[in-house]
């Protein structure tokens, strides 16, 4: 099951409100806050469309532009022994600190992309 949306490069996170009977987004990745609701899935859909073109159109109107998510950049907070092992690590690879964590993301999926494909494959009888 999917939980997310994503319409022009911006994604929601969506939620069910038992109480009020409504499924309730938030975009994120961005610095404004955009949420959205509505009774159906389709009204969801059509509210979250809504509400990106709405900030994409202010905007425009007041001469900002408007947040991307995922800019290439983040903080992370790690224990120092850690990062001590990482930096270590990455100087004995003659790489950055930067450059070992890039590269420790890509195999980490290219590890969870090779499970999904073995699982796939044993479902279908290969």
């Amino acid at each position: 099951m999917n939980s997310m949306l994503e319409y022009k490069g911006y994604h929601a996170s969506i939620e069910y409100d038992a109480e009020d009977n409504i499924f309730v987004g938030e975009v994120f990745g961005i610095t404004d806050s955009l949420n959205f609701h509505g009774t159906s899935v389709t009204e969801l859909k059509e509210m979250f469309e809504q509400s990106i073109e709405n900030y994409l159109e202010l905007c425009e109107k007041i001469g900002k532009n408007p947040d991307k998510e995922f800019k290439g950049t983040f903080n992370v907070r790690i224990p120092p022994e850690l990062h001590k092992k990482a930096a270590l690590a990455a100087a004995k690879q003659k790489i950055t600190l930067n450059q070992y964590v890039i590269k420790a993301l890509h195999q980490s999926f290219e590890e969870k992309d090779k499970t999904k494909e073995t699982e796939e494959n044993r479902r279908k009888g290969g």
